[in-house]
């Protein structure tokens, strides 16, 4: 199936302009949810990372979500202060913070890949699953090919 296209052979809006518009839905659903838990994808992301990685810095986990260091910090200031992170060097400037996720941490970590299956759930009954399988292997590969481009 190919989009319809206008006089010029050009579709009438943008697959990119598609795309961004369904990422924004799909995010505010989990946006939604993950507030309602006293989470946001800041969150989870940092707990990702540290989990998948323990003893990222901040300038590292910074710059895997695209913010300041200064952003993420406060972000697992807060993750300290719901006992999900623990710091296990003392802070000090120019130091390297070994920061690993606790127990607690990894059941917050548990809720947050929930909501994100409830996120894949509801995308997966709007299209069906094998166009969600598509979908994502064509995300995939466009991910993919930008990476290296």
């Amino acid at each position: 199936m190919t989009l319809p296209t206008d006089g010029t052979g050009q579709p009438p809006i943008s697959p990119a302009l598609l795309l961004m518009m369904l990422g924004r839905q799909l995010r505010d659903r989990a946006d939604a949810e993950l507030r309602r838990q006293g989470l946001t994808m800041r969150h989870f992301s940092a707990l990702g990372h540290l989990a998948h990685q323990p003893g990222l810095s901040y300038s590292e986990l910074a710059r895997r979500d695209g913010i300041t260091a200064q952003s993420m910090q406060s972000t697992l200031l807060q993750l300290q202060e719901m006992g999900a992170v623990e710091r296990r060097t003392a802070p000090g400037r120019g130091r390297t913070a070994d920061l690993q996720v606790t127990a607690s941490g990894h059941e917050l970590l548990n809720r947050c890949r929930a909501v994100l299956n409830d996120v894949d759930k509801s995308l997966r009954e709007a299209v069906g699953a094998d166009m969600a399988d598509r979908m994502a292997m064509a995300t995939l590969e466009a991910l993919t090919a930008f990476s290296e481009s």
